[in-house]
């Protein structure tokens, strides 16, 4: 990871509320690219929720590309997408996640 890389994590990692993260994120990405990173998790979450990837690519309006490249990636990745399941167990009920 390079340097920059990891100043961002660290100050998204201390930012202490989701309002205050939101405002980073605004700032630093343009609408476009922030409508991009929510979807990507919202076929992560869906994928781990058991979804076709044929729905979760109808439903949000995105490429079966893409569906499959979030597939790989909790495959094959650097284990992000498996934090954030783990995370989304804790904080929400199966229902809702």
């Amino acid at each position: 990871m390079d340097k920059y890389l990891k100043e961002l994590c660290t100050l998204i990692a201390e930012t202490d509320s989701s309002k205050k993260a939101e405002k980073l994120l605004e700032d630093i990405l343009t609408e476009s690219e922030l409508r991009d990173v929510s979807k990507r998790l919202q076929i992560v979450k869906r994928l781990y929720k058991g979804e076709t990837q044929r729905k979760i690519a109808k439903d949000l309006g995105v490429s079966l590309c893409k569906v499959t490249r979030g597939s790989h990636e909790i495959k094959y990745g650097h284990g992000g997408f498996k934090l954030l399941k783990n995370w989304w167990q804790e904080n929400y009920s199966r229902s809702r996640c």
